[in-house]
């Protein structure tokens, strides 16, 4: 594949997706010290600061992008994204609440992590980070999520680095098998991704994007 189609396949990609995402995502206002009461209850599962879960499995919330934030608390709350153990715990919380919830997290430092796989892992994890894989149209991850992985915090779009390999994984996988769905009012952008990479492929990212520096 020659690199100038490349580079427009991506484009071309980022582009569409980012022109729908200025209409739906959320105007979120929160106050973060009002977060931090709200928050007392989310310790449990995702560390006082944030940045450590008590499983894997669980994500890192330290310095999320505040509108992802709010966005998903809402799908969780109305079960447009269903993680029962979630919507339970958001029962009764008003829409200020979750801005709330969604600035304290976003408030607090984010947490880096460490890539361990082989180096030829990592430099073909970054080929598809950065270039995406035309043949099967899994479009370039940086184009969203930037080079250091943290993400579009107007447009939405989730910082992606310091998280778990298992996190990471889990939820590509659940991309993949269209068991998560919280990307429709992007057209579907991250099932679409997903549906294109191999468990292989998933968990080399994985690894990749955890040790990624902004």
């Amino acid at each position: 594949m020659s690199t100038t189609k490349l580079a427009h396949f991506v484009s071309s990609i980022a582009l569409t997706f980012l022109s729908l995402c200025w209409s739906v995502v959320a105007n979120a206002a929160g106050d973060p010290e009002a977060g931090k009461l709200q928050a007392m209850v989310c310790a449990g599962c995702h560390g006082l600061d944030g940045a450590t879960p008590v499983l894997p499995e669980y994500p890192n919330l330290a310095g999320q992008n505040e509108k992802y934030l709010y966005n998903q608390l809402a799908m969780f709350q109305s079960g447009a994204r269903d993680v029962p153990l979630m919507t339970a715990q958001l029962i009764g919380k008003s829409e200020q609440d979750l801005e709330d919830l969604a600035a304290f997290y976003a408030s607090l430092p984010a947490k880096g992590g460490e890539a361990t796989g082989t180096d030829e892992d990592l430099r073909r994890a970054q080929q598809i980070y950065k270039g995406g894989i035309m043949d099967k149209k899994v479009a370039a991850c940086a184009a969203c999520h930037g080079p250091g992985g943290v993400g579009n915090a107007q447009a939405g779009f989730p910082r992606i680095n310091g998280q778990s390999v298992s996190y990471t994984i889990e939820q590509l996988t659940k991309y993949r098998e269209g068991h998560r769905k919280s990307d429709e009012s992007f057209g579907g952008m991250m099932r679409g991704v997903a549906h294109g990479l191999t468990d292989g492929e998933i968990a080399i990212l994985a690894d990749y994007v955890r040790g990624l520096r902004p």
